[in-house]
């Protein structure tokens, strides 16, 4: 299994979490709509930042999102909430857009989603 690579800094800054609760609802005519769970999983949707601290950084990350991942691909990552090491992947195989933190690349971020099963 492939595992978020070690260069890689999460930062909190961009972090938050929600899921949908994979509840099932039902209209009626009169009074509150019926509701039920529709799965026994949800899926877990957490925002955060990606940090580089050199372009080389940014380079390889970039390599290891095509290659080791095939940008689709599940990964170990620990969860900054918990610390505890989770399973998941990028949310539609999207990195977002490096951004510079220091002039010419020296350091730069990505905003990213991941998500995983609960």
């Amino acid at each position: 299994m492939a595992q978020l690579p070690d260069y890689v800094t999460m930062l909190l800054d961009e972090a938050g979490e929600e899921f949908d609760p994979g509840v099932v609802k039902s209209e009626m005519e009169r009074g509150l709509p019926k509701m039920r769970i529709g799965t026994s999983r949800v899926v877990v949707s957490v925002s955060a930042a990606l940090l580089f601290d050199s372009a080389a950084d940014a380079a390889s990350f970039e390599t290891w999102y095509f290659n080791d991942i095939r940008r689709i691909g599940f990964f170990d990552w620990v969860d900054p909430r918990t610390g505890t090491v989770r399973t998941g992947r990028f949310k539609d195989g999207a990195i977002g857009k490096l951004v510079p933190t220091i002039a010419g690349y020296a350091q730069s971020k990505r905003s990213v989603t991941l998500e995983y099963l609960r």
